[in-house]
């Protein structure tokens, strides 16, 4: 049975299993370990010739397993300390999990002192070094449980999984499930803060993408509000959760309708708001400028906007940041030696604002067209506005300063564009809302790309590094926030992008995201896509919009 393992770079000789907790040397600060490139559980037990490297809390994957840890250290503290109180969670503000107490009709109110009674207790768990205990329950054993530990949001998925057992962790009594791996044991969640949040409270943990500290905390009132708005209307049409989103489809197709109705009159309600906002304020609104991340539907949105305000009298132009890309010897290159596409650097700033201001002056302007083929511009558009026509920039520089220095801030109106879901598997499992975009991007570049999940799962982290620097900063100066999510979207992404991530081996290095996404998507019934609306954000991903496949 003897076997090599090369660990972070040196190889060792086995002639036995060995757990890979055993190769640590009790070091807490590592949290889980690629084996041949697939995360794998401290306590996996290794067999065979393998690559194996420990990975921190500074690694993507590190962190989604201590985030998950987090979640199920609160849910244990607040189940000893107030054992009939539940608490929802769900992703917010300056990367933080938001807390707050899920019972509307209660008489209990979250207190500072409840928070720092909170905080002692799961410090105290920690201390404890309980081990985290991976258990299989059959469904009917389960279903004892979630009755015993006050879960009742967990059992109103059971009827939504085909799996005939469900698995748990047993923490010193304390059963329940974060739908992922784990660390070994409560001593390796060290690092956390809780902050009194009214009317809940914020949890801080270690992010990746600041090195595995924990961020410094930034208020952020726009964003802040678009989450709470997106909440507040989940819960009134009762679709905050995947077991009332599925109850609402009823497996008819009149009520499938109707839930695509729902959302889309939303998003229908939301662009006579923001027209009329603008329709206030034309006469000094010369740039309407849009961005988001990455899959947010920032283009079919800046078509629908046109519509909406040509509706209204207003005839707008639009103008593509990408045509005013560099050519690609001339675009800085990032720290891996990389062009960096997404810097503002790539831009032809200097002549992006000679076009805009020339447009607002009421000169004709020869406008460029960027062919990514020949890497090189092309002006073959010429363009006059009248005096009240605002112009339609859309791009993920589209609401920083430094690339529209030319144009006064009070001439511009930016919109801040980004799925703001709300919705949970249950209290303690809010859905990612970069999950969520990641699944429209898979679908979207299989659609329009030919590209294989694998391939876009792959650029997804340079994606997300782009979006960090140069997007997620600029929301708080957003005069409007557009939620693109769609609360049925899943149940119609879920046809198109599972068979893309069964095709990923399990074994592959992107093998877990493709199981993450699977175990989520699995929750969800399936809705008939021929019931959407063509002008539909979500048409721009699956195909069939009137916009884009029209041309």
């Amino acid at each position: 049975m003897a076997f090599t393992l090369n660990i972070n770079g040196v190889k060792r000789s086995f002639d036995k299993k060995v757990e890979l907790l055993d190769l640590t040397d009790g070091n807490k600060d590592i949290i889980c370990a690629t084996v041949n490139g697939r995360v794998r559980e401290l306590n996996y037990d290794v067999y065979y010739d393998a690559d194996v490297k420990f990975l921190k809390i500074n690694d993507h994957d590190a962190m989604g397993i201590y985030e998950r840890g987090i979640r199920f250290l609160f849910a244990m503290a607040t189940h000893n300390l107030y054992p009939g109180i539940r608490f929802r969670l769900t992703y917010s503000v300056s990367r933080t999990i938001y807390a707050e107490i899920s019972d509307k009709d209660t008489t209990k109110f979250l207190t500072e002192d409840m928070v720092n009674d909170i905080e002692k207790e799961m410090h105290r768990i920690v201390e404890a070094d309980y081990e985290f205990k991976r258990l299989i329950k059959s469904n009917e054993e389960a279903e004892e449980i979630y009755k015993k530990f006050g879960l009742f949001d967990k059992l109103e998925i059971l009827p939504y999984r085909k799996e005939k057992t469900v698995h748990f962790y047993d923490c010193n009594g304390y059963f329940n499930y974060m739908y992922g791996k784990m660390v070994p044991s409560t001593g390796y969640l060290k690092e956390f803060n809780l902050i009194f949040y009214t009317p809940g409270l914020v949890i801080q943990y270690p992010r990746s993408e600041n090195d595995g500290k924990i961020p410094v905390f930034k208020d952020e009132p726009v964003f802040s509000d678009s989450l709470i708005k997106a909440q507040e209307w989940s819960d009134l049409v009762d679709l905050s959760t995947v077991s009332h989103i599925n109850k609402r489809i009823k497996d008819n197709e009149l009520s499938a309708v109707e839930l695509i109705n729902l959302c889309e009159n939303r998003h229908y309600r939301m662009l006579c708001e923001l027209g009329q906002q603008i329709e206030n304020n034309i006469k000094k609104i010369r740039l309407i400028c849009i961005a988001g991340p990455s899959s947010s539907g920032k283009t079919t949105f800046a078509d629908r906007l046109t519509v909406e305000l040509k509706s209204r009298g207003i005839n707008p132009v639009r103008i593509s940041m990408d045509d005013y890309y560099k050519r690609r010897e001339d675009v800085p290159k990032d720290e891996d030696g990389n062009y960096d596409f997404e810097c503002q650097e790539a831009l032809d700033i200097k002549l992006f604002n000679q076009n805009i201001v020339g447009l607002l002056n009421g000169q004709t302007v020869a406008l460029p067209s960027f062919d990514f083929k020949t890497n090189d511009r092309v002006f073959n558009r010429k363009l006059k506005i009248g005096p009240h026509d605002p112009i339609i920039i859309e791009g993920i520089h589209a609401l920083n300063e430094a690339v529209t220095t030319s144009i006064p801030k009070y001439l511009k109106f930016k919109i801040y564009i980004s799925p703001q879901a709300q919705i949970n598997l249950d209290n303690e499992n809010p859905l990612s809302l970069t999950d969520i975009r990641l699944l429209r991007r898979i679908v979207r570049d299989n659609q329009y790309r030919g590209s294989d999940a694998e391939e876009t799962i792959s650029m997804w982290p340079i994606v997300r590094k782009g979006e960090f620097k140069w997007i997620y900063h600029t929301q708080e100066d957003a005069n409007y926030v557009f939620d693109s999510f769609l609360n049925y979207e899943l149940c119609v992404l879920k046809k198109h992008a599972m068979p893309l991530l069964l095709q990923i081996d399990r074994e592959s290095e992107y093998g877990p995201d493709a199981e993450r996404l699977i175990n989520l998507l699995k929750y969800f019934k399936d809705v008939d896509e021929k019931w959407i609306p063509s002008n539909s954000l979500l048409k721009e991903f699956i195909g069939g919009s009137c916009y884009r496949d029209a041309k």
